[in-house]
């Protein structure tokens, strides 16, 4: 990602309908985690690809949060920005010892990383015996578009792509996965294939991407209300069978 994007990705973060409602379906999804005894409260946090630093700051809330981003440039900014200590590192060779952190996530991450078997076998060392694994990424190569481009991405996976790849190794059982961003699911999938058909994205200025046409207007909020309102169902332990995205838990065993 080009340095001028991170600029634009920082407020986005904060105001954009998807990454706020990605913000309240995860920070429930936690909130449940710890309710329930899945995962100890006042976790040991460890935050891969924190970008600029949105994630560390709402992931803050539960416990204490170590920051890791592979781009220097977006180290520097954020930690300007947020005031966060922020680690310049790669996912695929963390630089911690084994069994560190009671909860490692990894928010739109590892479809960026090439070798993401080995991202995910990290994410595994550096968690404690019984410690939690949390991720999401984007969904169906269908979707696929200018937007994957621009943001760099290697691959949008399946459901079973990213259980394979969790599997493969260490000792552990998914606690809970799913689809999200479904109810959007449509127009969605309208948009990038007439978007691809007609080659728009790469006419746009600024950062390319579908957050480009952001508004932070009244399609925002009804947008945030649809998306967000998953949450519900994701809390209620139902799957989605389809989505713009995914959510995976996975949880280490001794």
């Amino acid at each position: 990602m080009q340095h001028e994007y991170y600029k634009e990705y920082y407020d986005l973060e904060r105001s954009h309908w998807w990454f706020v409602a990605r913000e309240r379906i995860i920070t429930n999804y936690i909130k449940k985690l710890i309710s329930t005894g899945k995962l100890k409260a006042n976790p040991k946090i460890l935050n891969v690809g924190c970008g600029p630093g949105r994630s560390s700051e709402y992931l803050s809330d539960f416990g204490k949060v170590v920051s890791i981003e592979y781009d220097k440039f977006c180290c520097e900014f954020a930690s300007e920005k947020t005031g966060l200590e922020i680690i310049h590192g790669s996912i695929t060779e963390l630089p911690f010892e084994d069994k560190m952190f009671d909860l490692v996530c990894a928010f739109d991450v590892i479809e960026h990383v090439e070798d993401h078997q080995k991202a995910v076998h990290e994410m595994k060392r550096v968690a404690v015996d019984d410690g939690v694994l949390l991720i999401t990424v984007p969904a169906f190569m269908d979707l696929w578009s200018h937007h994957d481009v621009i943001n760099h991405h290697f691959r949008r996976y399946k459901m079973k792509q990213i259980d394979g790849l969790f599997q493969n190794g260490e000792k552990g059982r998914n606690l809970y996965y799913t689809y999200f961003n479904s109810f959007l699911f449509p127009p969605v999938y309208f948009f990038r294939k007439l978007s691809n058909m007609m080659g728009s994205g790469k006419k746009r200025k600024g950062s390319g991407s579908d957050f480009e046409a952001f508004n932070p207007g009244l399609i925002n909020r009804i947008l945030f209300k649809i998306m967000a309102s998953e949450s519900t169902f994701v809390n209620g332990g139902i799957r989605f069978p389809f989505g713009v995205s995914i959510l995976y838990c996975w949880k280490k065993e001794i």
